[in-house]
């Protein structure tokens, strides 16, 4: 496995940890369709949330909330439209979250810092 790969991975374990020690129960990972990857799906009484996790080495140029525009929006709405129609959810209520992780650079990532911002985009923001 590359190491960009085992950052993400590293990210995705860092995130469901804090997401179960918050109460919620993880749904669903890495859920795909044909254009398009929800990272982490997970649940809670009331609702039901869509994650995507970037992943950052320390360091970097770039933030994970820069790297997720327009169209990794658009595909993550488009994702979670699908996996509704197949695991429908009742009346909970839908949110979109982006959790970024910031992490060594070491070829055995660790985090270094976890920045949750729940409700980050809805399914009608351009």
């Amino acid at each position: 496995m590359s190491v960009s790969s085992e950052r993400g991975k590293a990210g995705e374990e860092r995130v469901c940890a804090f997401l179960k020690k918050h109460g919620w129960k993880i749904a669903a990972r890495n859920y795909r369709i044909k254009g398009g990857e929800i990272d982490i799906v997970a649940e809670n009484d009331k609702t039901i949330a869509f994650i995507e996790v970037k992943s950052r080495k320390f360091g970097s140029l770039t933030s994970g909330a820069e790297a997720v525009d327009k169209a990794k929006r658009a595909a993550v709405i488009r994702t979670a439209d699908r996996y509704l129609e197949r695991f429908p959810c009742g009346d909970k209520q839908v949110r979109f979250d982006v959790a970024e992780v910031t992490l060594t650079t070491e070829e055995i990532p660790r985090v270094l810092e976890l920045e949750y911002t729940a409700d980050a985009f809805d399914a009608f923001m351009p």
